[in-house]
This record gives C-alpha cells, sequence and structure tokens, in this order.
C-alpha cells in the first residue's frame, strides 16, 4: 500500500516536471528570435531597442530555472565521479539521500524566500532598472515554481533511492537506465 502511494507520486511527478521541463523547452526559439532581432535592430538599423535585453534576461532565467527539475530528473547535473561511480549502486543511493536531503534544503528556503520577494514586489511595484523598466513580481513567481518543482523531483528520486537502499529495487525502475541492478 505504502509503496503504490510512493509509485504514484513519484509517477505523478515525473509527469507534471517532464511536462513543464518539455514545455520551456519551445521558449528556446523565441529566445534566440528576440536576440537576433536585437542585433538585427542594433547594428544594421541602428535603432536598438529599449525592451529586448530584459525579455532575453527573462526568458533565458525561465528557461534555466523551470528547466532545472527536468535536468534532475533526466540526471543532466554535474556529479562528482570520483567516488560516486566506484561504489555499487546501493551506495551511490545513499550518497544521493544526503545530496537530495541538502538539496531540498536549500530549495525550500529558496521557495519561501521567493514568495517573500514577490509580495514585496507587488507592495512597491519593483521595476528592473533599465529604460524598459519591465515589472518583476512575474520573475519572483517564476523562481517559487521553479524550486517547488525541483523540491517536488528530488523528493521523488529520494524515495526512490531510499527504497533500492532498503530493498536493492527501484520504485520506478523504467525511469533508470544508468543502474544496474545489484540486488
Amino acid at each position: 500500500m505504502l509503496l503504490t502511494a510512493m509509485r504514484l507520486y513519484c509517477r505523478a511527478v515525473h509527469r507534471v516536471v517532464e511536462f513543464v521541463g518539455k514545455s520551456v523547452s519551445y521558449v528556446m526559439p523565441a529566445l534566440a528570435f528576440v536576440v537576433a532581432f536585437e542585433v538585427f535592430s542594433r547594428y544594421f538599423l541602428n535603432k536598438p531597442t529599449i525592451w529586448a535585453y530584459d525579455l532575453s534576461l527573462f526568458m533565458f532565467g525561465y528557461i534555466a530555472a523551470l528547466g532545472g527539475a527536468y535536468a534532475q530528473q533526466r540526471r543532466g547535473h554535474i556529479n562528482v565521479d570520483i567516488l560516486y561511480n566506484k561504489v555499487s549502486p546501493r551506495i551511490r543511493s545513499l550518497f544521493n539521500l544526503f545530496s537530495f536531503a541538502l538539496g531540498m534544503f536549500f530549495l525550500v528556503i529558496v521557495c519561501k524566500m521567493s514568495i517573500g520577494k514577490f509580495e514585496e514586489a507587488l507592495e512597491f511595484n519593483y521595476r528592473r532598472q533599465s529604460e524598459w523598466a519591465p515589472q518583476m513580481h512575474h520573475f519572483w513567481v517564476m523562481i517559487s515554481i521553479a524550486s517547488a518543482l525541483l523540491i517536488a523531483q528530488l523528493s521523488s528520486d529520494w524515495l526512490d533511492d531510499a527504497v533500492h537502499l532498503f530493498t536493492g529495487k527501484r520504485l520506478l525502475p523504467e525511469y533508470h537506465y544508468d543502474d544496474e541492478d545489484d540486488a
């Protein structure tokens, strides 16, 4: 019963994170267009825009932050392999339990602080200090959502590694391609 509930949670997190990660990837061509348009306007028309730089910063921030949980899901983050690859998969799970818990601790702080910054940005009408001066509240909402998504993904990975450490079996074996089974 408990394993079934954990599997349902992990699959739900996997689907949401995959959807958001793949969806935000569609912003990349728009970002490339904005940057190309600014280069064209600045160097060929000699009329730089006041909005392209700020917009490209926001778009890149959205792509990077909202894609973080998807990168974690796909194991795309940097790992220190000197010791990690020399131990058994179950010991790797132990390493993961520690690092994922530490990551979740810091992400909870980031999420809490970004919610506070969002409220502050609304209250004081914070704007980016540029000629265009776009509002900043949406950025803090995105940081809150991105950190919550990464917390959810890390918690899913944490549960999977905890089950693997104690049973030798994966909670969701269909999502693990790099582990050899050591049970």
